[in-house]
């Protein structure tokens, strides 16, 4: 067994039975592609490599080899291998990756100019509409070339996907390999939630008691990640407004922050993008305390703190987003009782579906959810808050 095998699906099985032609191009970042391969193959990729002359200068074929288990193709043969994997043929590949993607090579296939095993694969596969998905790599001064951005929208009206590289001083960079990696996902997805426009709202509330503590709660932000991440493999055009908590948000997902109840009505009144779908899986303070200036003086035997009940947020939403599909989610600390409350906040709030679980989820990487839908239909479900989130967008299709 290659020793590529032994990583296949070691992280995920959502590449498993894709197959890939890894194109390398000649520029610096080629060093990252023995990673890409690598990761692609850790989610169940299969990786067929090739590369131009020019990358052949700056990483050896054997390294690629060796993290694909397939031989690098850096010249064409009798075995007509653009066409077997990339032409019109029974059987294509899924997706034709070119990462590190060059401006020589960028405008070469804009232009329809073939001279190199990866530019012959790119023709062919915009000949026969296999997916094609470049990453960018160039010093800054290339990449703002106004031919060069000509030709990446000539490539772009000819179905030619783009990851956007990451402009750091002078130099336009490919993006985090996990960037790369999900949204291969996406592009060889299913795709059910393509062009919908999906608002997810999670985290904690933090509303502030003085000038330095905060009135919050336990929420750790993991189920609005996670329903983040399936939403962007699944096609959708994802925001995330995420609150007070510490889980890690990716760098392919669109967020803005926010602390208080306040903020978030304010994000809902400004924010001017029709949302199709919204998802509240924040946990939003209930009651808001009345702040006092300065610091709360320590050394008191005893402390009352004045609170009032907090805005509704749902109300907003209904009002700002009328047509958009609304799920929320209703937390209760006895599970005999998240039934009848869950059915309460679907009725009250005429939701599209509305989730309710127990404190035992807050802060795991599990839970156990009751699914309510408008039409009645009623599911428990427990598992990784992963998985559970593709079952709650399950309702959004």
């Amino acid at each position: 067994m290659h020793p590529a095998e032994e990583l296949r699906g070691k992280k995920t099985n959502k590449l498993l039975n894709k197959r890939i032609v890894l194109g390398i191009t000649g520029s610096i970042a080629a060093v990252e592609s023995v990673k890409l391969a690598r990761e692609l193959i850790r989610h169940g990729a299969t990786v067929y490599p090739m590369m131009t002359p020019s990358a052949t200068r700056i990483i050896h074929p054997d390294a690629i080899e060796f993290a694909t288990g397939h031989k690098p193709v850096i010249q064409l043969s009798g075995q007509t291998e653009h066409v077997s994997w990339c032409g019109l043929v029974k059987d294509p590949v899924d997706l034709l990756l070119i990462s590190p993607c060059t401006a020589n090579t960028i405008s070469k296939i804009a232009r329809g100019i073939d001279d190199t095993p990866v530019t012959t694969c790119a023709t062919t596969a915009i000949g026969s509409g296999v997916p094609i998905l470049l990453v960018p790599a160039m010093h800054l001064s290339m990449y703002d070339h106004k031919i060069v951005q000509k030709n990446i929208e000539i490539c772009k009206k000819h179905g030619v996907l783009f990851v956007d590289p990451l402009l750091s001083g002078n130099k336009a960079k490919t993006p985090e390999i996990v960037e790369i990696v999900e949204t291969v996902i996406r592009t060889t997805g299913k795709q059910d939630l393509r062009n919908k426009k999906i608002l997810i709202i999670g985290g904690a509330t933090a509303e502030p008691l003085d000038d330095i503590r905060v009135l919050t709660n336990r929420s750790s932000g993991k189920t609005a990640v996670a329903l983040s991440i399936n939403a962007f493999e699944r096609g959708a055009d994802v925001t995330l407004w995420y609150g007070y908590a510490q889980e890690m948000i990716p760098p392919y997902i669109s967020f803005i922050r926010f602390e208080t109840v306040n903020d978030l009505l304010q994000l809902l009144k400004k924010n001017p993008i029709p949302f199709d779908s919204v998802i509240v899986c924040a946990a939003i303070a209930n009651y808001i305390p009345k702040k006092q200036k300065g610091k709360i003086p320590s050394g008191k035997q005893t402390l009352a703190i004045d609170c009032y009940q907090a805005p509704v947020v749902l109300e907003t939403l209904q009002v700002r987003l009328p047509h958009a599909k609304i799920i929320a989610f209703k937390t209760e600390e006895k599970k005999q009782n998240i039934r009848r409350k869950t059915q309460q906040l679907l009725t009250k709030y005429h939701l599209e579906a509305a989730i309710g679980n127990t404190l035992s989820g807050f802060g795991g990487d599990s839970n156990e959810i009751l699914l309510l839908t408008k039409k009645r239909k009623s599911t428990w479900r427990k598992g990784k808050k992963e998985e559970l989130a593709s079952v709650i967008l399950d309702l959004m299709r």
